[in-house]
């Protein structure tokens, strides 16, 4: 699910800021320290999103430090009624998991600003991935934590993951000027990340038509019985994960009342096209 493993970031110089500090991790908290030259000290942590590959080692790190931890809020923080609805069911986050422990000292608001020696950092409210997700921009770079992410699309699991929200977080990255690369939680650079975005947008809008044609094929169905029919060419094991995506889908897409779902929204709810 991590690819080549997750990417911690330093910026600044002398007052450092750590971005994303990863896994509860002896050898990865020890090798943040490492990266410190002579005489710096970490001053802040800050974690795009609550997931156990990204927020794990705050706790430790900020223990070791000094370092007050920030990020949106808890794991369970801005969820949609409909996603908290889900979480209340019984429902519980596919993928990477949950950090169910993880809470900041500090939260941050949305498009605030954290100033210091490295200049400023802008808070982005980037939720889709998960609720609490943001992303933070500097001096030209965006920190996209697993919103976009260039090896692979985003998991969007409900009920921490909304497809509605990665959707509008996608457009509001598009909107914006000056970030010319994306450091996301996995994989390589972005180097043209305009592009990227609306790669991803397209993707999930071919699905959204997978999904719509289904309905009319084969009539009312749930997420399961759609998956199955759509992804014809993955593994069974790997079935329950693609059901995720598609029931993230269908959330949105009766959301939007281009559906409709037949009684209250759940994992195994039959949805009908309107």
């Amino acid at each position: 699910m991590t690819y080549t493993g997750t990417q911690t970031y330093l910026v600044g110089e002398g007052d450092v800021v750590v971005i994303d500090p990863g896994p509860a991790i002896p050898a990865h908290h020890d090798a943040i320290l490492a990266a410190l030259s002579p005489g710096e000290r970490i001053v802040q942590v800050l974690v795009t999103h609550s997931h156990l590959d990204h927020s794990p080692l705050a706790r430790p790190l900020s223990e070791t430090t000094g370092a007050p931890i920030y990020a949106a809020g808890p794991s369970d923080w801005g969820r949609s009624p409909v996603m908290q609805g889900l979480a209340d069911g019984g429902l519980v986050g596919g993928g990477e998991g949950v950090d169910l422990l993880f809470a900041p000292d500090e939260p941050l608001a949305a498009w605030s600003e954290i100033d210091g020696p490295w200049g400023r950092i802008d808070v982005i409210p980037t939720p889709g991935h998960m609720a609490n997700h943001l992303s933070f921009a500097w001096d030209g770079a965006l920190f996209s934590g697993d919103l976009v992410m260039g090896w692979s699309t985003s998991l969007v699991s409900p009920p921490d993951g909304d497809m509605t929200q990665f959707m509008g977080s996608l457009k509001r990255l598009i909107m914006r000027e000056g970030d010319t690369v994306y450091y996301p939680g996995h994989g390589d650079p972005i180097l043209d990340p305009i592009a990227r975005c609306k790669e991803l947008m397209t993707h999930r809008k071919g699905r959204e038509a997978q999904i719509l044609a289904a309905l009319s094929e084969i009539g009312p169905s749930n997420a399961q019985t759609l998956a199955a029919h759509i992804y014809t060419d993955v593994a069974p094991a790997l079935l329950p994960a693609a059901a995720r995506n598609v029931l993230a889908h269908l959330i949105d897409l009766s959301e939007r009342s281009l559906i409709a779902s037949n009684g209250p929204i759940a994992a195994d709810t039959t949805f009908t096209r309107e």
